[in-house]
C-alpha cells in the first residue's frame, strides 16, 4: 500500500513537577531545602529513513505521544526526563502545520530529523529558591505542558530520473527491464496508480534511481484525474525521461504527446519541463514506429533513444545515457 499524504496528531510530554523537601538528618541542624527539579517531557521527533517507502505508518497510527517527565524528589533527586518518540518517514517528506500551513521541515537526507513538538520544561524544586534571606523556601513550580500540534505529512518521491509519459506508453515495462523494480503491467491504461522507484546498480558500486510516474493525461495541471497526486512526484527528480509510444496504439501522435507532456509540466510548475531530459522512443517494433521516429528525430534536439522495452531492446543504451546525463548535472542542481 502506497500512501503519500497523512495527517497526524502529535503530543509532547509534560514536564515533571518540582519538589518541596527539607533535609532531615541526625547531627545536621538546619538542614535546609533539598527538593529536586522535575524532569523535562519527551519530544516527538520525525526522522527520515531509507527504511520507509511511503507514509503508510502514519496512516494507520495517527496519534503519537511522548512520555511525561517525572517529578522531583527529596535529597536533591531530579526527575527522569520523558522518553522521546521517533516517527520514521521516507526521504522526501514535507511537514506542514495543519492550522497555519507553515512548512515545518523538508526531510530529504537519511537520518535528517525535525523536532515537531517539544516536551515541556521540568519544574523547579524548592532548592532553587533558597537565598541569603530565605533559608527555608517552600515554593516550587509545576512543569510546563508539552506542545501539541496537528501535522500534515506529504511525500514527494526522490529519484534521479523520472519516467514521464501517457498511460500505456510502456513506462512500467521499461523500468522492469532496466532496474530491479517490478510494477504491475497490463494491456490497459492506469495499471500504475502510484510511483514505483527502481534501483540500477553498476559494477563500480554506484547506482541511480528511476521513478515510474503514473501516466499523465491532458489537464493534469488542473488536477484532472489524479493530476497533482502524480505531478508532485516529478518535482524531486533531477532529470526526466519522456517515454513515448511510437506505434500510436491508442490513436495518438507521439510528437503531440511530447508537446502535451511538456505543457502539463510547465503549467504545473514553471521550469519543470526544462529539466535535463532524454526521450525514450518506445515500442519501435510496431508498424508505424519507424515513420514516427523519423519525424521525431527531425523535430527534436534532445537525445532520442530507440527501444522496445517489451523485448528488452535498447535498454543498455538507455541506462548508459541516463548515467551520462546525470553525470553532466552539477550536484547543486
Amino acid at each position: 500500500m502506497f500512501v503519500d499524504w497523512a495527517k497526524v496528531h502529535l503530543q509532547a510530554g509534560n514536564g515533571g513537577k518540582g519538589c518541596t523537601s527539607f533535609r532531615r538528618e541526625k547531627y545536621i541542624p538546619k538542614g535546609g531545602p533539598d527538593g529536586g527539579d522535575g524532569g523535562a517531557g519527551g519530544s516527538v521527533i520525525i526522522r527520515a529513513t531509507n527504511g520507509e517507502q511511503s507514509l503508510v505508518t502514519l496512516r494507520f497510527k495517527q496519534h503519537w505521544r511522548a512520555r511525561n517527565g517525572t517529578g522531583g524528589q527529596g535529597k536533591d533527586r531530579h526527575g527522569h526526563r520523558g522518553a522521546d518518540v521517533i516517527v520514521p518517514v521516507p526521504l522526501g517528506t514535507l511537514l506542514h502545520d495543519h492550522e497555519t500551513g507553515e512548512l515545518i521541515a523538508d526531510l530529504t537526507e537519511e537520518g535528517q530529523e525535525c523536532i515537531a513538538v517539544k516536551g515541556g520544561r521540568g519544574g523547579q524544586g524548592n532548592t532553587r529558591f533558597m537565598t541569603s534571606t530565605n533559608r527555608a523556601p517552600t515554593q516550587n513550580t509545576p512543569g510546563t505542558e508539552g506542545e501539541t500540534r496537528i501535522v500534515e505529512a506529504e511525500l514527494k518521491v526522490i529519484a534521479d530520473v523520472g519516467l514521464v509519459g501517457y498511460p500505456n506508453a510502456g513506462k512500467s515495462t521499461l523500468i522492469t527491464a532496466i532496474s530491479d523494480a517490478h510494477p504491475k503491467t497490463a494491456a490497459y491504461p492506469f495499471t500504475t496508480l502510484f510511483p514505483v522507484v527502481g534501483v540500477i546498480e553498476f559494477e563500480d558500486f554506484s547506482r541511480l534511481t528511476v521513478a515510474d510516474i503514473p501516466g499523465l493525461i491532458d489537464g493534469a495541471h488542473d488536477n484532472v484525474g489524479l493530476g497533482h497526486a502524480f505531478l508532485k512526484h516529478i518535482e524531486r527528480c533531477r532529470a526526466l525521461a519522456f517515454v513515448l509510444d511510437m506505434g500510436g496504439i491508442d490513436g495518438r501522435d507521439p510528437l503531440e504527446d511530447l508537446a502535451h507532456l511538456r505543457k502539463e509540466l510547465e503549467l504545473y510548475h514553471p521550469g519543470l519541463s526544462g529539466r535535463p531530459a532524454v526521450i525514450v522512443a518506445n515500442k519501435t517494433d510496431l508498424p508505424d514506429a519507424e515513420e514516427n521516429l523519423v519525424r521525431l528525430r527531425e523535430s527534436e534536439t534532445l537525445p532520442i533513444l530507440s527501444a522496445c522495452a517489451e523485448l528488452a531492446e535498447g535498454t543498455e543504451e538507455i541506462v548508459a545515457a541516463l548515467r551520462e546525463l546525470l553525470a553532466s548535472i552539477p550536484d547543486d542542481e
